[in-house]
């Protein structure tokens, strides 16, 4: 199918800034809705840059319309500044947005969440990962779509000391993960985009991608 237009929340971090690029060089989309916090610049026709507050959800609802919105949202509660802010960016966003889309006959959400992803969860992040995919599958899409990706490898626009460290070691390790333990290698963003895009184009029963199955779609 040609002619599509696809909504990116989150296109300036690191698998989101893979996702529209590879979106940019892929026939099949048409318009490439960038919903941002800043400006930022586009080399292509087919970009269109929305500044948007995210705490006025309002003010961009008419705007989101599509055939798939790939949302890359995320953050950590040391950039955010507390557990309330994390909440507002991982939690509170997606969920509006998949209402939102929803409501306005997008056919497809697809949201990269993270491996360790559970409602249930001791911890704190991936507590509220696995409470944000449980939400958004409740709402009518043609396909939802949840990435869970390993440790993220590529350049960030901010620097993540505990990610750097856990990136070295995961280099050093990833060649002994072998079987079912392959689905904790470290992952390349540009990977994970690259899956994002094949799921969005392939019919799939699926809803819950590992990050074993994002490399695979993601290299072939």
């Amino acid at each position: 199918m040609k002619g599509k237009i696809a909504l990116v929340f989150g296109g300036t971090g690191l698998v989101g800034g893979h996702l529209v690029r590879e979106l940019i060089q892929d026939d099949r989309y048409e318009t490439i809705h960038i919903f941002s916090r800043r400006e930022i610049p586009s080399a292509s026709g087919k970009v269109q840059i929305h500044v948007v507050d995210f705490s006025d959800p309002g003010s961009y609802k008419k705007l989101i319309k599509g055939d798939e919105l790939f949302c890359c949202l995320g953050t950590t509660i040391r950039k955010a500044g507390s557990k309330k802010d994390f909440l507002f960016v991982d939690y509170e966003i997606p969920v509006h947005l998949a209402a939102t889309a929803a409501g306005q006959g997008v056919k497809k959400f697809l949201i990269v969440t993270a491996m360790g992803a559970d409602e249930k969860s001791f911890f704190f992040y991936n507590r509220v990962k696995g409470q944000v995919e449980n939400a958004i599958q409740k709402y009518p899409f043609e396909q939802v779509a949840i990435l869970r990706p390993s440790l993220l490898l590529g350049e960030r626009e901010e620097q993540r000391l505990g990610e750097d460290i856990g990136k070295l070691m995961m280099n050093m390790f990833s060649p002994l993960l072998v079987g079912p333990a392959r689905q904790y290698r470290a992952i390349a963003g540009k990977t994970v985009a690259k899956a994002m895009i094949a799921i969005a184009n392939s019919p799939q029963e699926k809803v819950i991608f590992s990050s074993d199955e994002l490399h695979q779609l993601g290299e072939r």
